[in-house]
């Protein structure tokens, strides 16, 4: 049967709709108009299906074919043994809505769990089913180590398909605000401060439920034993243990720093590693917080860091190595320092470990320009061939290039590698 004779099976007269005059619409906007057919009650003969609500050249079949035929799931799958309890996701499902989810920025359990049913690509990706957001949650935490492999399986899809040149990188980072407010921080100089005031207050509610212990006795009724703690004095108590833990916390990463200092720097001098433990021992044992140290209670590996709207959040440090060519990631880390200068290199050499291959160009702007940065970019440059160019100031966009200087060359304009001021 052609398609003429299925035109001619359904074919339908138009639906004209007779409007009665209204101010509403401009005094009778529409009427007489031919529309087309609307019936929002309308049964389906036939059932539908989610691949013809998709576009063949959309991203969400782009994921589910690189999850299905292209990365190894067997981590994921050894993980599960047969067992008592209602059977779980299969695995493809769950790799294909989070590396979805991730690329589309819908990162939130809940969220992905709501795109389930109200979105077409994620209805098309779970084939109509709709895990819950604890299901995913759940998932995303027990492989989470598998599913970070994942980026390295994804980097060498794309190497064998000539999407990773690594002719020229860019490296940059981004402030990710942690899931902690930064009223819940505080400093070590207030820590201590707020631990003796709540200490005392600990002390008097103790005196007086001493004195006050039978006759509230009556109050606690039945169900209760009678010596609970009051609740002003539980709540107080807990605070004074979570100040003692935050405050130990402090005190314990200043010692360990202060010991790798000094260590590094007896090693430098040439000592033998009895004398450069008792010198890391001896830093550990005198070493303080800074009084403006800062520790927060809800996320304590996050920190306060400057965003780039100005505003200073609990944050974590992102970073990104990303090829020209395809704009790729070969590379990424997270840290709580708000400084980049300290990523140039570990991240050149991570690219390099990720792909097998070594830049021929790495791109910085000046959060990672140092004496110390430079002398081993130099280094790198003689050793591997990689060029750095890194930015050493800061300007507006828009600003015009500063005036190169006239008059002859300074004799200190150039330094070699083992002369660099560090």
């Amino acid at each position: 049967m052609t398609g003429e004779d299925y035109g001619a099976l359904f074919e339908a007269e138009p639906f004209r709709v007779e409007r009665v005059k209204d101010e509403r619409d401009g005094g009778g906007a529409g009427v007489d108009k031919t529309f087309r057919e609307f019936d929002p009650h309308q049964v389906l003969l036939l059932p539908p299906s989610l691949d013809d609500w998709l576009p063949a050249d959309h991203l969400a079949r782009f994921v589910a074919d690189l999850v299905d035929e292209h990365l190894d799931l067997s981590r994921i799958y050894a993980a599960y043994r047969e067992g008592r309890g209602a059977p779980p996701y299969d695995p493809r499902l769950m790799v294909r809505l989070l590396v979805y989810g991730y690329t589309t920025g819908v990162r939130s359990s809940r969220a992905i769990e709501r795109a389930c049913t109200d979105i077409v690509a994620f209805r098309w990706l779970a084939a109509g089913s709709a895990p819950d957001y604890r299901a995913i949650a759940r998932f995303r935490r027990r492989h989470l180590a598998a599913l970070a492999n994942l980026f390295l399986q994804a980097l060498a899809l794309c190497q064998a398909a000539g999407m990773v040149k690594l002719g020229r990188v860019a490296l940059d980072g981004t402030k990710l605000r942690a899931n902690a407010s930064k009223r819940k921080a505080m400093s070590y100089a207030r820590l201590t401060e707020k631990e003796k005031i709540l200490a005392q207050e600990v002390s008097e509610l103790l005196a007086a439920a001493e004195e006050t212990d039978r006759a509230e006795d009556a109050k606690y009724g039945k169900d209760r034993r009678g010596d609970e703690l009051p609740d002003a004095l539980a709540r107080r108590e807990s605070r004074l243990a979570k100040l003692r833990e935050a405050r130990q916390a402090l005190e314990d990463q200043a010692r360990a720093e202060a010991g790798a200092k000094a260590a590094e720097k007896a090693r430098e001098r040439g000592e033998d590693e009895d004398t450069v433990a008792e010198r890391a021992a001896q830093a550990a044992e005198r070493a303080t917080p800074k009084p403006k140290a800062q520790r927060n209670f809800t996320d304590p590996e996050s920190k306060i860091m400057l965003t780039g709207d100005g505003s200073f959040q609990q944050c974590y440090n992102a970073q990104a190595v990303v090829d020209a060519e395809h704009q790729v990631i070969v590379a990424t880390d997270l840290n709580d320092c708000a400084a980049d200068v300290a990523n140039l290199i570990p991240l050149t050499e991570q690219a390099v470990a990720n792909t097998g291959q070594v830049p021929k160009a790495v791109l910085a702007d000046a959060g990672y320009c140092s004496a110390a940065n430079l002398a081993t970019a130099a280094e790198l440059t003689q050793r591997q061939g990689t060029e750095f160019y890194i930015a050493t100031g800061r300007r507006r966009h828009g600003e015009p290039a500063s005036i190169a200087p006239r008059g002859p060359i300074p004799k200190n304009a150039w330094q070699s590698p083992g002369t660099v001021e560090t």
